[in-house]
């Protein structure tokens, strides 16, 4: 067990954000990247943004790449509404494809527009849309990628370049006036979206997905399940037929499992930053298909399965997949209350470790108690996005134990002469960066607002 570190920071600015931090983040670092990590501090004090639009520490800019409600460049519709998950990819001669979720409900504003080819339920306002952009960030181009599904939350990329998009539900054809069954992983290339079309990952299951991971070496793709009501989500493992077959391999199907930590039926228990349990166990998932009963209330035998609550982010790094369980509440059911953990599972040995706990031990919280997103930041450790009411904040984590603030949104300050019309950003999401690592990419959830973030990224 590793030793445990508490901190509770504050950064310079207008407000004050203040995270109960423990864990030994420096196994976040290892075999993830070689270049030094962030100095003591992160990148130093945001700066209010006198456009208030996103306060950044000193050195650092931003571009707006694309906000709702904005023309397509593609002439199909307008920018659809709710940016969530999202994914970078090389292109051609330096340029980036940008794939990005629209968490869509029938209630959306703004759906995504339906293209003949690429839309699956006619009924569906979520999908994805991909912005084609050149070394400077300069928008090129920006179409619809995949429409016609529910709830695009996050998702991952593959080691073939294209993206995962998970749909956040479990609605049938015929509930909220859907054609067709939902509650799939798509395959969306953004290069080239009519080579995937809009053709659901079936074997993958048919739960609330949130993220996934695919492990470069074996082709296994890892899936969290982002379950809001007891019993909670489960953690799952798709062992492909054809992996790491590139395009389109993942419609030949596969096995789902389900992931037991014997004698632990819920992660909230573990507080202990350090923990390790060895020997963890796959169970495979009776119906992937939740033909009569949702996976996660499915029989999985005497020894029952591992839940927990909010299970959201999961990224590959180094030789593990790292994911996250947002918080857990005992009001909600939870066996125990925590305002975030950041796990990680090596597949070599089965071994799984609790390497993060945010909270709630502490006078000053993490304000909306819960990181979201994540991603392996360029030097290693963990860019997160906070989920939560008021000033919403991208974290990084470093790998002295420290939590700095990388990006805040305009809630954070009174409005200004400059900023009355700004509007109150909702939660970041899609965190990822460039294959150069040079610019850092999130979303504003509501408005849905895509910015390019770049600067002295160490």
């Amino acid at each position: 067990m590793s030793a445990t570190r508490r901190q509770l920071l504050s950064r310079a600015g207008a407000s004050v954000a203040g995270i109960a931090f423990a864990g030994s983040v420096s196994e976040l670092f290892a075999g993830t990247a070689s270049a030094a990590p962030p100095a003591r501090g992160g990148y130093g004090p945001l700066v209010p943004d006198p456009v208030g639009l996103l306060d950044l520490p000193a050195g650092f800019r931003y571009r707006v790449l694309s906000r709702e409600g904005d023309p397509l460049r593609s002439g199909e519709g307008p920018v659809p509404s709710n940016h969530d998950g999202m994914g970078a990819f090389a292109g051609r001669r330096g340029r980036v494809h940008l794939v990005r979720n629209h968490e869509n409900r029938v209630t959306a504003e703004i759906g995504v527009p339906a293209v003949p080819g690429l839309t699956y339920d006619p009924e569906g306002k979520g999908g994805c849309t991909v912005l084609e952009l050149d070394g400077r960030n300069h928008v090129l181009g920006e179409r619809v990628a995949i429409a016609g599904t529910a709830v695009n939350c996050a998702g991952g990329p593959t080691p073939w370049n294209t993206w995962l998009t998970c749909e956040e539900t479990e609605d049938r054809a015929g509930t909220n006036g859907y054609a067709k069954d939902h509650g799939f992983v798509f395959e969306v290339d953004g290069a080239d979206p009519r080579r995937t079309g809009a053709v659901p990952l079936t074997a993958m299951g048919r739960f609330q997905h949130e993220a996934v991971a695919v492990d470069p070496g074996t082709g296994i793709v890892y899936e969290t399940e982002d379950a809001f009501e007891h019993p909670f989500g489960l953690f799952y493992r798709f062992l492909p037929h054809r992996p790491l077959g590139g395009t389109g391999s993942l419609r030949a199907g596969g096995s789902l499992e389900a992931m037991r930590v014997p004698g632990v039926p819920d992660l909230s228990v573990v507080q202990e930053p350090g923990t390790r349990f060895d020997r963890i166990e796959w169970v495979p998932v009776p119906d992937p298909l939740a033909a009569g009963t949702p996976v996660r209330h499915q029989d999985f035998g005497p020894r029952g399965i591992t839940h927990a609550q909010k299970l959201e982010g999961c990224s590959w790094g180094g030789r593990a997949v790292y994911f996250v369980s947002s918080f857990a509440r005992s009001k909600d059911g939870s066996a125990a209350t925590h305002f975030g953990q950041v796990w990680k599972y090596e597949p070599h040995g089965r071994r799984l470790t609790l390497v993060v706990v945010f909270g709630p031990s502490t006078d000053v919280q993490l304000p909306g108690e819960s990181p979201d997103n994540i991603c392996l930041a360029p030097t290693g450790g963990l860019m997160v996005c906070e989920d939560g009411g008021g000033a919403q904040y991208v974290f990084g984590v470093g790998a002295d134990a420290e939590v700095y603030a990388v990006a805040r949104n305009a809630q954070a300050l009174p409005p200004t002469a400059a900023a009355t019309d700004a509007p109150e950003w909702g939660e970041f999401a899609g965190v990822t960066f460039s294959p150069d690592r040079s610019t850092m990419y999130v979303n504003c959830y509501v408005p849905g607002t895509t910015f390019a973030v770049t600067g002295p990224w160490r």
